[in-house]
């Protein structure tokens, strides 16, 4: 069957005599929900999650175990699926095909919102290719919550999420983000803090860096500073936030930034002083700028 449209057509043909009668209906493929959910305080949910939960037909959680607890506080009663990292890809599948038999489905994760760090995104996958309906729930997410209390810059961030337990690729990786000049936002688990703390100290230099910790509870704290003052200070209890000011411009970034606010004219000029010719003069402004050598070559004609 070929469920590319939203409605899957069915032809029943009765004959009755010369009478030929061509019945048709359809069936509405349901929509997908991605719910989001509190993080720690259970008044963060929104009134939207809770009429989304209680309209959906069955609710995949990543832990069957802890959505439960929210259902009863919200005293709603649901069928539920487990969807959690290990099994993601199988049931995704499955929901794909409780979504063509005409079941609206929610996912919801633990905490936050599934597919930030959390299973989500597979089924999210599927349910594009085939056409059906995706729909977003907003609420409640770690990582940007954290951001805004750090005190660091949020115009531009990069979410990288969990590093690796394996100590090599965390090294690669913070190798990898350590001259991304954007806010760098990670998640980690208390008993890995210390280790992750000193290795970020080593490969990305004792940088300004915000942990929000409890997030949304009672003992919510946020604790700021250098590496090296925050590693001091830390106490291994509950999930945290780490958010790390982004690797400072270096002298030939801060040298382009500055010929790059002269005019066009002015730039030329700037390398000419310097004893270049003119096609090697083009190809540096044009490097400099990120544009197509042609279009600078164009005004020189």
């Amino acid at each position: 069957m070929n469920y590319k449209s939203r409605a899957k057509l069915y032809r029943w043909v009765l004959k009755e005599g010369k009478i030929r009668i061509k019945i048709r209906w359809f069936i509405m493929v349901g929509k997908l929900y991605i719910v989001a959910t509190p993080i720690g305080n259970l008044d963060d949910i929104t009134y939207r999650a809770v009429k989304v939960l209680n309209d959906v037909d069955l609710i995949a959680a990543e832990d069957t175990r802890h959505t439960l607890k929210l259902l009863n506080h919200l005293e709603i009663s649901k069928p539920l699926m487990s969807y959690y990292k290990e099994t993601e890809k199988v049931k995704a599948k499955v929901i794909i095909d409780k979504l063509k038999e005409g079941k609206n489905v929610a996912v919801v994760s633990d905490a936050g919102t599934p597919g930030i760090s959390d299973p989500g995104f597979e089924v999210i996958k599927e349910a594009i290719k085939e056409n059906i309906v995706v729909v977003p729930i907003p609420g409640a997410c770690a990582a940007i919550n954290s951001l805004i209390c750090s005190g660091l810059d949020t115009r531009q961030f990069l979410f990288v999420g969990f590093l690796s337990a394996k100590a090599k690729e965390k090294k690669d990786k913070l190798n990898e983000v350590k001259n991304v000049q954007s806010t760098l936002i990670f998640y980690e688990a208390p008993h890995k803090i210390d280790e992750t703390l000193k290795c970020m100290l080593d490969i990305l230099g004792d940088r300004e860096i915000s942990i929000g910790r409890e997030m949304t509870k009672i003992h919510e704290e946020f604790i700021r500073g250098k590496i090296s003052e925050v590693m001091k200070k830390i106490e291994p209890k509950g999930e945290m936030v780490i958010i790390v000011e982004g690797a400072e411009k270096s002298e030939s970034d801060i040298a382009r930034d500055s010929r790059n606010e002269m005019t066009i004219e002015e730039h030329y000029a700037y390398y000419e002083r310097q004893g270049f010719e003119k096609k090697e003069i083009i190809k540096m402004i044009a490097k400099d700028r990120g544009v197509n050598k042609n279009e600078i070559y164009k005004q020189f004609i």
